[in-house]
């Protein structure tokens, strides 16, 4: 008999989700008619959960499934996971760590540019046929280059660390901040956000930072100044959209690059109707690359936990 697995989002790869039928019995939850009877039903005996790291797994599920191995999840988020139950019962919980870097790195940079040089309302006045009505060159404003930018890194893990990397390759000039000095790293370390942001041209937030929330306020937007960027490829509640919507309509920052909100997928009017903000819909891994890779690593930390191993990529044993 296959071990029962109880999948709690979609994977969108298909070679995955085959190799996943083809080893276990996978249950999808969300698209179970009654989900609370199949728990009693069938919990008991399920072996491993699949879940993202916007969902997680509550306690109270974690309970009805008295024999699991371990919660794989298929992002890098664990927050929605309660870690110290999990570590009190011995339970791997495991992430895709590593697989989400460069492309997520690559979506930041994509923002910066995008914001930088006006892509976004520079292909709106292509697609409505403005250009041919208003061909002289100053019918669209100038915009910002981004080469030689100094950048300020918000968190420099492995996500952070990519960004340095590329928009060093632009000639930009790098600091950061984090919880402390890295010595490793070659660029300079800004031990208050307000500073890096008054400092730096642009704020790139890539800090995991899964307990902090409105680091990025009104203090620090006012740093950043009217010549200022903001870019979020981390989490949404690290910024006060509060007082992202209130710069923004004020033009007290110049523009902010966003694929992460507080809220989602409910995004703030004024950030969904001004041309100085670049939105996506929190695909800063969506490639299939990234995500064929995140799915093999799910699959790794399935066979790891069902054969009695320690999974490789586990966070909590």
């Amino acid at each position: 008999m296959k071990p029962r697995v109880l999948q709690l989002n979609p994977i969108l790869v298909p070679a995955i989700n085959d190799q996943l039928a083809s080893l276990y019995e996978v249950h999808k939850f969300f698209e179970l008619k009654d989900p609370q009877a199949w728990l009693q039903a069938f919990g008991p005996g399920t072996q491993a959960v699949i879940t993202g790291g916007h969902t997680g797994i509550s306690r109270a599920m974690l309970e009805q499934l008295p024999q699991l191995k371990v919660v794989a999840v298929n992002g890098v988020g664990t927050d929605a996971v309660d870690l110290t139950y999990c570590r009190a019962r011995g339970l791997p919980v495991t992430a895709t760590l590593g697989a989400l870097t460069e492309d997520v790195a690559d979506l930041a940079i994509g923002l910066l540019i995008a914001v930088c040089r006006q892509l976004l309302p520079g292909d709106r006045f292509v697609r409505d046929g403005l250009w041919p009505r208003f061909p002289q060159p100053s019918a669209i404003p100038l915009a910002r280059r981004f080469s030689g930018m100094h950048i300020g890194i918000v968190g420099l893990g492995r996500v952070g660390r990519a960004v340095a990397t590329r928009a060093s390759a632009f000639g930009c000039r790098i600091s950061y901040t984090d919880l402390r000095a890295m010595s490793d790293a070659p660029y300079h370390f800004v031990p208050s956000l307000v500073e890096l942001a008054r400092a730096a041209d642009a704020l790139v937030l890539c800090a995991a930072a899964d307990s902090a929330q409105g680091i990025v306020n009104a203090e620090v937007l006012q740093a950043l100044g009217p010549e200022g960027y903001l870019i979020n490829v981390a989490r949404g509640r690290l910024v006060d959209e509060d007082a992202l919507s209130e710069a923004i309509a004020h033009e007290r920052i110049a523009g902010a690059g966003l694929d992460v909100f507080v809220d989602e997928p409910q995004v703030p009017l004024v950030l969904r109707g001004s041309d100085k903000v670049a939105l996506q819909a929190h695909r800063a891994s969506a490639t299939w690359e990234t995500r064929a890779a995140m799915g093999q690593m799910v699959l790794d930390s399935l066979a790891q936990a069902l054969a009695g191993q320690r999974p490789a990529m586990s966070l909590t044993t």
